[in-house]
């Protein structure tokens, strides 16, 4: 019997099994379904992946496949008609002629360039080999390659399952999305860059948050826009400063990472979340909310709050979520939601740029994300976050306490150390490389003149803990000749 045809009908009959199920209730184990439908256990593992992709079961690993809780519950869309205005507004009278359209990749090389393998790598922005889930993406790979029709054209806007997966992942299960709200892109700077230049008309100014992510600046200036930093403090972007720079720039968009913030690691509190949508929403723009690190909670640290785009009725928020951080740089594949008529704008933009991502890596992704081993994956990386800071932040103890941050940050992959006063940033870094170990300097992540000399220091893009205080040792090194 053809594969397919198998997979179809026997999650045919589970789905209507699932009907009179209760919710919680376990479904019969692989060994039985195999047995009693006569099928293979490829078959069985296939079917069961369709049906969590569907969000009708959820699999726990090492007690069975349950009925989920309940089907997501209608999605509500609030009042988007302000959408229009902003989607058609002239770029304010006093912008600025920003001249041809150039990318300065420098701040993205700077993470993309890897050293030499005799060198530390304290500056990388992708996960060492030995945090990614190698086996799993490798038989990931070979099931999607096993799929009818991988290597078909697949539709423009992503895989349905895929779309449905990363619905629910973003919104909740009975979030404000639904998969026709999705978009899959080649990971999180396509993403990025479809959002950026589909929101807003060349020559508008775009609020960023600063210190601000350089390849937002990138893609920003790229697309002929004009980056206005909003400050940003321990509790995320100030929202004191925000409503004032929206009336002074009548900018119609504002970029930014609520969590765990690239560089300084900070998440936005909980009193300034609602503020932000409220002062976005009053102005008539957009939020480009750029989630890329909500897959990296560190082991010890609270479940992080929801994304912004899940307390959002109105279209305000403009989502972006990417796997690649968290499993492996060259699985690109991400997602990009709106709602209203900006999903249409965006659509349009993802269509020109890139047609649709390829069909084996959207198949390979949902594979992962649908396997038992995504989940013991996500939680054996946020162990290893977690030591990987704890070292880092011991051997600055050690060595270098003065630039300990005063609060570490609960997520993702980095620090973001203050130097002295009168520290030449550039220098210390030349210096340290000198020394063996790449570090990256403050001034990337600046719009215009740094208020102070930093550093960002990677701990993902050494082989163990052990490259990390070797690291910070040399970096010591450093600042001590400087």
């Amino acid at each position: 019997m053809n594969d397919s045809s198998s997979v179809d009908r026997l999650a045919a009959i589970l789905r209507t099994r699932l009907e009179h199920c209760a919710p919680g209730q376990k479904l019969p184990s692989s060994r039985e379904l195999t047995a009693s439908h006569q099928v293979s256990p490829v078959t069985v593992s296939r079917a069961v992946a369709a049906l969590t992709a569907e969000g009708l079961v959820v699999a726990r690993p090492g007690a069975g496949v349950f009925k989920a809780a309940g089907p997501p519950a209608a999605t509500v869309l609030g009042d988007v008609s302000w959408q229009e205005v902003a989607l058609s507004a002239d770029p304010p009278h006093n912008a600025v002629d920003v001249g041809p359209r150039a990318a300065d990749a420098s701040g993205v090389l700077a993470t993309l360039s890897a050293p030499p393998p005799e060198i530390i790598d304290l500056s990388g922005g992708y996960p060492h080999a030995s945090l990614q889930p190698e086996r799993a993406l490798a038989a990931a790979l070979a099931r999607a390659g096993r799929r009818p029709g991988t290597w078909s054209r697949p539709p423009m806007e992503g895989l349905p399952e895929l779309r449905e997966w990363f619905a629910r992942d973003i919104g909740g299960p009975a979030g404000p999305l639904a998969a026709s709200d999705v978009l899959i892109t080649s990971g999180g700077q396509a993403a990025l860059t479809t959002a950026l230049r589909a929101l807003t008309a060349p020559g508008s100014p775009v609020l960023v948050e600063s210190p601000a992510y350089p390849g937002t600046l990138a893609v920003a200036r790229a697309a002929g826009l004009r980056p206005v930093p909003v400050p940003v403090d321990a509790d995320g972007v100030r929202s004191d400063l925000l409503a004032d720079a929206f009336a002074a720039t009548r900018a119609r968009l504002l970029v930014c990472q609520p969590l765990f913030h690239n560089p300084t690691g900070a998440a936005l509190a909980a009193p300034r979340r609602a503020e932000v949508l409220r002062i976005a929403r009053r102005a008539g723009a957009f939020v480009v909310e750029d989630d890329f690190a909500r897959r990296l909670v560190h082991a010890d640290s609270p479940a992080p709050p929801p994304p912004l785009a899940a307390q959002d009725p109105d279209g305000v928020v403009v989502h972006i979520r990417s796997l690649t951080k968290s499993s492996a740089p060259s699985l690109r594949v991400g997602a990009l939601t709106a709602r209203g008529p900006a999903l249409e704008r965006l659509r349009a933009v993802h269509a020109v740029d890139s047609l649709f991502v390829p069909r084996p890596l959207q198949e390979t992704a949902l594979e992962l994300v649908s396997s038992p081993a995504w989940p013991r994956h996500l939680r054996a990386l946020a162990a290893a976050l977690r030591d990987r800071r704890t070292t880092l932040l011991t051997a600055l103890a050690s060595h270098l306490p003065g630039l300990l941050p005063r609060r570490p940050p609960q997520g993702g992959f980095h620090l973001w150390l203050r130097l002295p006063g009168g520290a030449d940033e550039r220098a210390v870094a030349a210096g340290a490389l000198r020394l063996g170990v790449a570090v990256t300097p403050g001034a990337h992540y600046f719009t215009a003149e740094p208020p102070a000399p930093h550093l960002r220091l990677s701990y993902v893009s050494t082989p163990g803990t052990a490259q990390l205080e070797d690291g910070v040792q040399r970096l010591a090194q450093a600042l001590a000749g400087r």
